[in-house]
Order: C-alpha cells, then sequence, then structure tokens
C-alpha cells in the first residue's frame, strides 16, 4: 500500500462525515491520506457543499496535508482509491420514518436497523452498496470497502456473497461498549479486553478482562439498574440482576428490542402519539446541524454533533484502516465471514466478533466460550431472517421476503407480515425496481 493514501467517502454529505474528518486529523501520522473525496448524489448536492466547506476548514487549522475533494462522480472518487468507505442512507430520513411508521400500524416495533423496519432499510439498501462494490471491482479492485451503512452486518454478508472485493463491516457498538466497561470499572479503555459473539446489532459481551482479570460474573452480579449502557436512540430499560445472571453474558442495547419488546412497543406507540418517531426527531437535530456548519467560523467538529449518535464512529473507522495500512495485527470487534467461528451458524454468515486485523484485512478469533442455547436460539432466528432478507433484496424476490418478515421475532404473525411487506413496497416502490419490473407480479 502507498504512502500516499487515497480514501473515498461514498454519503460524505452525512452530518456524521465532520466525525470522521476529525479522526483522520488526528491519526494523519500514522494514516497520512493524501486525497479524501467526499461523495454524494445530486439530491445531497448542498449537503455536501456544506459540510465540505466544514471540512476544509478543520483541515487548515489542523495544518496537515490532505486533499480535499468533493464530487458527484463516484467513478472518480474510487479509481485507484485503497479504502473506499460507505455511509449512505438511501431514501434519506424521510425513508426511515416510514421505516418506523409502518410496523407500529400493526402493533410492531418500528426500527431502522432491527425488526421490519431494518428489513426495509435493507431492501433499498443492498442493492446500492452492491451496485458501488462493481465499481470498486472495476476502477479500484485492491481497495477495502469499510462499510457503515446499516444494517451493516447484513449488507456485508451480501457483499460477501455477491461482490468479488475485500470488506470489512465496521459499527460504533462494540468501541462504545469497551468504553461503557472502563467507565463502570473506572479504568482507561486500554486496560479491558471484551469478548462479543454474534451478529450486528444482536452480539453478546461472553467475557470481560479487566486488568488481565476476568470480571464478568461478578459485572453481572454487581451490575445495578441499566447503568447506561445502551446506544442514545434505544430506551434505556433496566435488564434486571435475575435476568442477566441467567444469560450469563451482556446483552448489547439493540437486544432491548427483543427481550423487552412489550415495554419498548408501549413506548414508541405513545411517542408516535406525542412526538412522532426518532426519525423526526433526528430530522430536527440534523437540521440544526447543517446550519452550524454554515458558519464561516466553524472550524471543529461542533459538540452538538454528539445529539446525533454515532460516537466514536471516527476512532473506529480509522483505528481499522490504520491497522490495515500499518500491518498492526491488533484487535477489533468488526463484522466478517463467519467461515466456522460461530458453528451454529452458516459459514458464509456475517458475524460480529473479535478479530486481528493486519494488511490483509481481518482474522476472526475462536471464541473462548461456549455458545449454548441461551445464546444461540435467539441468534439463529435472525439470522435465518437475515439470509431470507438478503436474498430477497438482491433478487426482488416476493417469496423470500414475506418468509424473512415472517421469520423475524419482531412481526407478530405471517398475516400482519403480509401487511407489512405489502405497505414497504408500496411506500419505496421509487427504491425497489426489482420488485416491480414487468416480469414481476406482486
Amino acid at each position: 500500500m502507498k504512502n500516499g493514501l487515497k480514501v473515498a467517502v461514498i454519503g460524505g454529505g452525512s452530518s456524521y462525515t465532520p466525525e470522521l474528518i476529525e479522526g483522520c486529523i488526528e491519526r494523519y501520522e500514522e494514516f497520512p491520506i493524501q486525497d479524501l473525496y467526499l461523495v454524494d448524489i445530486k439530491e445531497g448536492r448542498e449537503k455536501l457543499e456544506i459540510v465540505g466547506n466544514l471540512a476544509r476548514r478543520m483541515i487548515e487549522k489542523a495544518g496537515v496535508p490532505i486533499n480535499l475533494e468533493l464530487t458527484l462522480n463516484r467513478e472518480e472518487a474510487i479509481t485507484n482509491a485503497d479504502f473506499v468507505i460507505t455511509q449512505l442512507r438511501v431514501g434519506m430520513l424521510e425513508a426511515r420514518s416510514r421505516d418506523e411508521r409502518i410496523p407500529l400500524r400493526y402493533q410492531c416495533i418500528g426500527q431502522e436497523t432491527t425488526g421490519a423496519g431494518g428489513f426495509a432499510k435493507a431492501l433499498r439498501t443492498i442493492p446500492v452498496i452492491l451496485d458501488i462494490c462493481k465499481d470498486i471491482e472495476k476502477f479500484s479492485p485492491e481497495a477495502f470497502l469499510i462499510n457503515f451503512t446499516n444494517p451493516a452486518g447484513m449488507v456485508t454478508e451480501a457483499v460477501n456473497k455477491y461482490a468479488n472485493i475485500k470488506t470489512i463491516g465496521l459499527c460504533n457498538l462494540p468501541i462504545n461498549t469497551r468504553k461503557q466497561f472502563a467507565a463502570f470499572f473506572d479504568v482507561d479503555a486500554s486496560e479491558v479486553e471484551i469478548e462479543m459473539a454474534g451478529i450486528n446489532h444482536l452480539n453478546w459481551t461472553t467475557k470481560i478482562m479487566v486488568r488481565n482479570k476476568d470480571v464478568t460474573q461478578s459485572f453481572l452480579e454487581e451490575i445495578p439498574g441499566n447503568q447506561g449502557f445502551t446506544m442514545k436512540n434505544i430506551p434505556d430499560i433496566e435488564w434486571g440482576r435475575d435476568f442477566l445472571l441467567s444469560l450469563g453474558s451482556f446483552p448489547c442495547g439493540y437486544h432491548r428490542y427483543y427481550y423487552k419488546k412489550d415495554e419498548i412497543l408501549q413506548q414508541q406507540i405513545q411517542q408516535l402519539k406525542d412526538e412522532g418517531t426518532r426519525a423526526d426527531e433526528v430530522k430536527k437535530v440534523e437540521a440544526a446541524l447543517f446550519e452550524r456548519y454554515k458558519d464561516p467560523n466553524l472550524s471543529i467538529k461542533p459538540p452538538e454533533l454528539a445529539q446525533r449518535g454515532g460516537a466514536y464512529y471516527s476512532e473506529a473507522a480509522v483505528n481499522i484502516m490504520s491497522s490495515i495500512y500499518n500491518n498492526k495485527k491488533d484487535i477489533q470487534t468488526v463484522n466478517v465471514q463467519n467461515n466456522g467461528i460461530l458453528a451454529c451458524l452458516p459459514s458464509t454468515a456475517s458475524i460480529e466478533v473479535n478479530c486481528v486485523i493486519d494488511h490483509q484485512g481481518a482474522h476472526p478469533i475462536q471464541l473462548s466460550t461456549e455458545i449454548d442455547a441461551r445464546i444461540r436460539g435467539l441468534l439463529q432466528v435472525v439470522k435465518a431472517y437475515e439470509e431470507l432478507a438478503i436474498e430477497a433484496a438482491v433478487h426482488g424476490d416476493y417469496s423470500s421476503a414475506l418468509m424473512a418478515l415472517t421469520t423475524h421475532p419482531l412481526v407478530k404473525s405471517a398475516s400482519v407480515a403480509e401487511k407489512i411487506l405489502r405497505d414497504i413496497l408500496e411506500e419505496n416502490k421509487d427504491y425497489l425496481p426489482l420488485f416491480f419490473s414487468e416480469s414481476k407480479t406482486i
């Protein structure tokens, strides 16, 4: 890999981009980007220019020699890139709002990456990512695709199955979890090691090591209430001590949609009546952020960005790229192909586990703890849903789509699945051409 690195960011007009720019600036000495391309679509031109101008001010203030380019030409950005980062949202926040509202019509949880909402997002997103992969194969076949686009695990699995590129799926949840444990034990994050097992947004922390001591059991016994172990967009409902001890591991925040679904559903129904969905809230946050980004005197990542979520996104992104570039052989929790690490899942499944990162990419580490029935049952069901949803997205296949929704634990029944699927297809028609070709009948 050459010294003067080229990085292309697809979805460069995202409100998250200043977070990424900050990370690139802070780690420039170890990860010397020469050319940084921010790419967006025509509809995102205004946001791209606003974010791009802020990024230029940040780079100039930091005094690092990064050449920043803004473009709507994806081919130009990808050509000869070393890394391609995808952080896009097909249909933008309006689509997310529909994703959250449609399931609630039928008394099912509406969430952007989990359940029926996550399914709708996968249908829109996977074909677009695979189209980007074709450009990478053609114009930069040695590049690594670092995917942040949700649902990240499903996107990673689709790319591994249907493209011929090097890819790693990334989520900020694992790095957040590690930092939360560090705060709980009042130690530096470097003194905490965790073992995670599962899939994206459905992983369990099966071992917690603090200063080389296994504290898993004592943590499960001592943790009072919830202690803030969740993400900004997930209600902070208490787990309960008996439940955690019975589970024998620590669930990620997204597990609340499964283990606490009745409470979550009632909260969402009430929130929809009172103020709208999380997407409606995010629209307001983003509008304020972009007004802030326009300020010509602003040359740092504004603190208001923390309200958007995505904490430690830049750290996770630059960590993985720097480790590949510098052949660090360190350990990070990322999304990769299973290849037998989790024996209860297909070999081709995407899993989220600890991996050694070197110049060839991410290499999953065999787990030290057994995946027993307490984890295996839910994990296998959700993975079966993901497999079906990926096939539906790639082929525009109605039968796979219906069975995916029917299989998902957050969809109440086959009859409800049919109604939700009908609404998803109708309200996303412009983004789902594979389902509406002349040879298809819905």
